[in-house]
């Protein structure tokens, strides 16, 4: 996905909850043919949490026979992508040379670092008879030492995941280490973000020893400190508070956040740095022509933004 900002919609009445620092109500486009997509970082109000310096959540939709999802090839420097789907298919293709098909439980993880082409579709078979897509793509922005690091691909199974079930939980942990389960995913900083799902009147402690931490409801209602939630609200807590969720007729939501940013990044379009003239040099770079193209997908390109 490429970034392009816009102004926030508003949260509403302020909230009881006294561990929540901010409710961000995502931002959303419409794509074309009812695709919808629900930007809720970065925000006015929340720019990161940890390292995730953008979230989209895009679908539920349904793709006719003959249409898909076409990103075309573009750049990235200074961050990775995490791509993770609820359902369909994409296939993600970069100039590493990389040609992989991501399902529903999988994640993409994507490390620009100095430089990275990918396009994301839906593949011909997929596109011939058309289908369901719903997932998440975000990106973490990298520590300052690791910004310049080689570009790399990782692709992980949703088999490779701890899932945890128990009193009506169930959490799949992708990313990072929550509730005594490690992910088998390597990131440049501490990082976390799980999958969870709540059957009605179940209740999940939000673990306080991660300095950052949002929950981003999929579906479902969602209760916290007497405060209800719908789906598409990004719930950003205080550090250090202890925090209990439940559902009330069942949820789905997803766990983000890890420590804190060695400092403020910069973002403008696809790319994100620590230095404004870094970005200027990547503005250059793809202007010109300079980054290398995606194996199999190299006729069409995302030009550089007038603005």
């Amino acid at each position: 996905m490429s970034f392009s900002p816009g102004p926030d919609p508003k949260a509403g009445d302020a909230f009881t909850c006294e561990a929540l620092a901010q409710v961000i109500v995502p931002r959303t486009a419409d794509l074309g043919d009812e695709f919808y997509v629900r930007r809720a970082l970065p925000s006015a109000k929340s720019r990161m949490v940890g390292p995730f310096i953008f979230f989209d959540h895009f679908g539920p939709a349904e793709f006719k026979a003959g249409q898909g999802l076409d990103v075309r090839p573009h750049p990235h420097i200074g961050l990775a992508t995490v791509t993770y789907l609820f359902d369909g298919e994409i296939m993600h293709r970069d100039s590493l040379g990389t040609a992989v098909a991501i399902r529903p439980g999988a994640i993409n993880l994507m490390t620009a670092g100095r430089g990275i082409v990918h396009s994301e579709r839906t593949g011909t078979e997929k596109r011939a008879t058309g289908g369901p897509i719903h997932g998440l793509q975000m990106w973490v922005a990298l520590p300052a030492t690791k910004e310049e690091m080689d570009a790399a691909f990782a692709h992980h199974g949703g088999a490779e995941f701890p899932t945890i079930k128990e009193n009506g939980q169930s959490v799949r942990v992708v990313i990072g280490q929550l509730y005594g389960a490690s992910s088998p995913v390597k990131t440049t900083s501490e990082t976390i973000f799980a999958d969870v799902t709540l059957a009605p009147g179940a209740s999940i402690p939000l673990d306080a020893g991660h300095e950052e931490r949002a929950i981003y409801t999929i579906d479902g209602e969602i209760e916290v400190g007497g405060d209800t939630f719908g789906a598409g609200k990004l719930l950003v807590f205080k550090p250090r508070d202890a925090v209990t969720i439940s559902a009330r007729r069942g949820a789905h939501f997803v766990i983000l956040g890890g420590e804190p940013m060695d400092g403020p990044r910069h973002i403008w379009w696809n790319f994100v740095s620590s230095r404004k003239e870094r970005i200027e040099q990547a503005k250059a770079d793809w202007k010109a022509g300079h980054f290398n193209t995606v194996p199999g997908d190299e006729i069409e390109f995302i030009p550089l933004p007038d603005k």
